[in-house]
């Protein structure tokens, strides 16, 4: 119903030219009728017929309103002006006048247009009061007053439609943007929440893989010397896939709920599961040593998370890249921030191997520069710090080993995606 509404609707241009032709016929008709068979001082055929031409031209001019509405507004008001000074008949000639105004006042550009209705309506004023400064019957004045409130009435009623118009444009401007900004920030959210999944992912990753391939590496020596040796690396071996497999579920878990209310998900690690993991190190052939200062109040999960996947990627460096050493984790919550050291003792090798650590750049021939960037390990632990409001370092220490130096806020600037 509604579309064949539309369908029947007349295009704009349309619409004003009838307009315009009903305000012609109701001006000229409706002043022949109010003054039929009364005496005039100047009838509309005086001086060539010009009050007929005058009330057609403040007519027809309606037409262009909407893209001349100045013009428009000066054209009805000349022609008003002119038609009162000479005397012709009152009626309702005023009504394209009216319609100008309003469409001044709607259509104009706000501050510019409403002075010019106002200077417009002033003049007109003056002189419809000063023609009728000798009307007979003076109580026909009435209708001139009437005309100035009229004009006023028009010229507000236009104001108010174009400030509701802009009202909501801007309202339409407003959503719109919210809109954008909204779909902008979910954009973000879906990018960061990927960088997480893919930095966990990582860290489950490497770090099982990393103990697998050590006690593979054991039972593969010990196979048919130590059969009950070999048995418990494979033990070992199955107990760290089936770990890595339960955190890469809770991991993904995010990606696919279909309960759609989020039970059953394991929750990520914190720092309580700190001596399982150093557990499954000393498995892997380190000689692992925790020490851990009891915090006076619960840490907050985010650091909690973030401080076992520093300790867990730095443990997975130590056995990849070094092998069984003696490692140190030093965890100590202060009251501002929890702070993380991870030690080892660098690579258990001959005294003439000067290998450098392959957690470091590799060192330019010439020995004064880096010609490769850190592995991702580190920046992974890093990136963690940055987006707690933390900070972390790594590097060599003195006398031979590594370590891993880690503060995080307990009260973290940022938050985990």
């Amino acid at each position: 119903m509604e579309r064949r509404v539309m369908s029947l609707r007349l295009p704009v241009p349309a619409q004003e030219v009838l307009l315009a032709l009903f305000i012609t016929v109701m001006q000229v008709q409706g002043t022949m009728v109010r003054n039929a068979g009364e005496a005039v001082q100047r009838p509309l055929t005086d001086l060539g017929n010009l009050g007929y031409v005058l009330l057609i031209v403040s007519g027809l001019v309606v037409a262009v309103r909407r893209r001349w509405p100045v013009p428009v507004f000066v054209t009805a008001a000349l022609a008003s002006l002119v038609y009162y000074l000479l005397d012709f008949p009152d009626g309702p000639g005023w009504l394209g006048l009216f319609v100008a105004l309003y469409t001044l006042a709607a259509y104009g550009d706000g501050r510019r247009s409403l002075m010019i209705a106002g200077v417009g309506t002033s003049v007109l004023a003056v002189v419809w009061l000063v023609a009728a400064a000798d009307i007979e019957p003076r109580a026909a004045i009435g209708w001139v007053y009437f005309r100035i409130g009229a004009s006023v009435m028009s010229a507000a009623l236009g104001e108010s439609v174009r400030s509701r118009q802009v009202i909501a444009a801007e309202a339409q401007e407003r959503a719109e943007l919210a809109e954008r900004t909204r779909e902008e920030e979910a954009r973000a959210r879906v990018g960061a929440e990927r960088l997480r999944i893919a930095r966990e992912v990582h860290d489950t990753v490497a770090h099982a893989i990393a103990i697998i391939n050590v006690q593979s590496g054991v039972t593969a020596h010990v196979l048919d010397k130590r059969p009950q040796m070999a048995r418990e690396a494979l033990r070992a071996i199955e107990q760290t896939s089936s770990r890595a497999l339960r955190e890469m579920r809770a991991i993904l878990g995010v990606l696919r709920d279909d309960d759609g209310d989020g039970d059953g998900r394991v929750p990520y690690p914190g720092l309580g599961q700190i001596d399982e993991l150093a557990a499954k190190a000393r498995e892997a052939g380190l000689d692992i040593k925790v020490e851990e200062t009891s915090p006076t109040a619960p840490l907050p999960s985010a650091v909690g998370s973030a401080a076992y996947r520093i300790v867990q990627e730095s443990i997975t460096n130590v056995v990849r890249h070094v092998g069984p050493t003696q490692v140190t984790v030093a965890l100590n919550p202060g009251i501002e921030a929890l702070e993380i050291r991870v030690t080892d003792e660098g690579r258990r090798a001959a005294p003439d191997d000067d290998s450098a650590d392959p957690r470091l750049p590799a060192r330019h021939p010439s020995g004064t520069g880096s010609s490769a960037k850190p592995g991702r390990g580190i920046v992974g632990m890093r990136e963690r710090c940055q987006l707690l409001g933390g900070e972390l370092d790594a590097g060599p220490i003195p006398g031979g080993g590594f370590e891993v130096r880690a503060r995080l806020p307990l009260a973290p600037t940022g938050s985990r995606p």
